[in-house]
């Protein structure tokens, strides 16, 4: 029992996930800066935002149902943290594997963008209100592509848990060459999901001052902000773990290879936020399902072909 809060409180849970959210934060913001030829936030700036918005007064809209609104970013964060457990750290196996862990890991990904959604709804604001809408949309839009990618691998490993599918594919580490289109929808998919530039409709400071979040503050602002971050995390582990499952022997170096990895994915996605400027949202909604989607399932035939031919 006291291991088992241990891992859910401390490692690899909360207190080291909230911990290297902030580091990914700054890492994040400082490449986008560089990207851009700015100087960036000093190591500490995200750090220091959180510890801010926790010391300011949590305003709650007249018209808002006030146990809704304060209980939605507990549950974002509650759902990214869950999901964290089930992701290989420092050796191919999860802290809680089972067969079908992928699946609900993905589940858990998915109540944050349903939170965003029902806090722009509960705020009861016109610009919360849009924003609320903008995230749903984009949900219904990446959301198949990003499955469909992230189960093709696992349908050539014949395997529905990450752990399953890492033991595969180190085993037969040639495999990973014919998953490089759905690593390619993936990483864009999750741009998506983390409402990162070119896919930050939902928030859009310029065109909605905040969006989904306008009316949050204090508090209750900070734990969404830090849920955010921690998805940040979640989200490149996860494509770490699918699309590169290389553990090397010992825990400390299986530790250090997983930092070395989530960081490789957080450097492209901050190139793609760069490179990119925003687009609307039916341009975005059009690019996942006449592209995205198309991609990820010509991924899925060909890892079925692939599968029936080693059969």
């Amino acid at each position: 029992m006291l291991l088992a809060l241990f891992h859910i409180l401390i490692f690899p849970g909360m207190l080291f996930l909230g911990a290297y959210a902030l580091v990914f934060s700054f890492i994040d913001r400082k490449l986008y800066a560089r990207l851009q030829n700015r100087r960036g936030p000093r190591w500490y700036q995200p750090l220091a935002d959180f510890l801010k918005l926790l010391g300011k007064e949590t305003i709650i809209p007249e018209h808002a149902d006030k146990r809704v609104f304060v209980f939605l970013p507990v549950m974002a964060l509650a759902a990214v943290t869950a999901a964290y457990l089930y992701i290989p750290i420092w050796s191919s196996t999860s802290l809680y594997p089972f067969e079908g862990d992928l699946i609900v890991l993905l589940y858990l990904l998915t109540l944050p963008t349903l939170c965003f959604f029902l806090a722009g709804w509960y705020s009861t604001s016109v610009y919360a209100t849009i924003g609320a809408v903008r995230a749903l949309t984009q949900l219904f839009s990446y959301e198949v592509p990003l499955f469909m990618a992230l189960l093709a691998p696992a349908l050539l490993a014949d395997s529905w848990s990450l752990s399953g599918m890492t033991a595969y594919y180190s085993t037969h580490p040639l495999y990973l060459l014919i998953n490089i289109p759905a690593f390619l929808v993936a990483v864009i998919a999750c741009q998506g999901k983390l409402e990162r530039v070119p896919f930050d409709l939902p928030e859009a400071e310029t065109e909605l001052a905040g969006g989904t979040f306008v009316e949050y503050s204090g508090r209750l602002y900070a734990i969404f902000r830090m849920a955010i971050d921690c998805e940040l995390v979640v989200v490149a582990s996860l494509i770490s773990a699918v699309f590169l499952p290389f553990y090397p022997a010992g825990a400390w170096a299986g530790f250090g290879v997983y930092i070395l990895k989530t960081l490789v994915i957080l450097f492209i996605l901050a190139l793609l936020r760069s490179i990119m400027a925003r687009v609307r949202i039916e341009q975005m909604v059009a690019f996942c399902w006449k592209y995205l989607t198309p991609l990820a399932l010509i991924q899925i035939i060909a890892n079925l072909l692939l599968k029936g031919v080693l059969a």
